[in-house]
């Protein structure tokens, strides 16, 4: 595998607003080992836990300089000594957070972990592929890992035009299920209708918890997916039926008020994709390559799609992170590398 080489990354030696965030050349770490895969990157995908990482850097286990970034689609240059599913030339995505002795896909090139790659689909580009991998299997696990979603479900997807959110609402209506879908805005509402959405709240100028109970009946839906974060979460115990799920992939307030909840006898879980990284667990790094799998067939079967809102240059991430903080838009955002 490639090692001592220069390569054009951005990278930060510091937390703190993306004006700590610089384009140069950097060292392609030559730390690896014979699992790995080394990836030409193609296009790279932004998510919110990027900007949190760069943000606060401390509370996450990154080595300096941090080369942030967690979704990539590429070229495989090269492939360790026990890599036997996955050959140079090959086409493929992945997620992989720089977390213990890892480096991000801000960069030319990466190397992956062998179990958490999947060839690419064969009818997305390299930038819808790369726009795919956190968001999918998010929704992915908290809907049928953590929520066992099925058939005629009733699901509350909150800010179904997100990139969790959109991936959401289409899993769901791919297992049979109903989906309600919150959003701010009209031109929001016109694309999570489009996804399939059953019905759409916008929570500006409706009553989520009232628009709900009426739609069901007063019963309340079978499983709510918070991506939000505590300001919604404290809602959804009022909107899930008894004994149904609430799946947050954010933490929780201290002063939550669980009474509801309690009541209701409702099964709550986290959903954190980054975890098979962060603790090194062999078999969900290799099940969440297989989602990747499972989801290529699907997009080029056509029964799933991306949405991507805007591309920048990788030399350009400051400003794409800034564009994500500050705009919230509709679907994904992209680095294009130009290698």
């Amino acid at each position: 595998m490639l090692t001592d080489q220069k390569m054009k990354a951005v990278y930060f030696n510091v937390g703190g607003s993306t004006e700590i965030l610089y384009f140069g050349d950097i060292a392609l770490s030559d730390h690896y080992n014979e699992g790995q895969v080394l990836v030409r990157i193609k296009a790279i995908g932004i998510n919110p836990i990027d900007c949190k990482i760069r943000t606060h850097p401390e509370r996450f286990p990154v080595t300096y300089p941090v080369i942030p970034g967690c979704d990539g689609a590429g070229i495989v240059e090269a492939v360790g000594a026990q890599v036997d599913n996955f050959k140079p030339g090959d086409e493929v995505y992945f997620s992989q957070p720089a977390f213990n002795n890892r480096q991000g896909t801000y960069a030319e090139y990466v190397k992956v972990d062998a179990s958490l790659l999947a060839l690419k689909p064969r009818s997305l580009s390299f930038e819808q592929a790369a726009a795919v991998p956190l968001v999918f299997i998010t929704a992915w696990e908290a809907l049928h890992d953590r929520a066992h979603i099925a058939q005629d479900h009733i699901v509350l997807i909150h800010a179904g035009a997100g990139g969790v959110g959109h991936a959401a609402i289409q899993l769901a209506k791919l297992a049979g299920a109903h989906v309600i879908a919150t959003v701010s805005t009209e031109a929001k509402a016109n694309f999570v209708k489009r996804l399939g959405a059953d019905l759409v709240i916008n929570y500006r100028s409706q009553d989520v918890i009232a628009e709900v109970l009426r739609w069901t009946n007063d019963n309340g839906v079978d499983i709510v997916f918070d991506t939000v974060g505590p300001e919604i979460l404290q809602s959804c115990f009022r909107c899930v039926k008894p004994y149904g799920d609430v799946v947050t992939i954010l933490q929780s307030a201290p002063d939550t008020d669980w009474s509801e909840a309690r009541k209701r006898n409702v099964r709550f879980s986290l959903e954190l994709m980054l975890t098979p990284i962060l603790l090194e667990l062999e078999d969900a790094k290799r099940h969440q390559g297989e989602i990747l799998r499972q989801c290529a067939g699907l997009f080029d079967a056509h029964k799933l799609q991306v949405e991507i809102a805007r591309t920048f240059t990788l030399r350009d991430a400051a400003a794409a992170q800034n564009f994500l903080e500050q705009n919230h838009p509709i679907g994904k955002l992209v680095l294009i590398v130009d290698s």
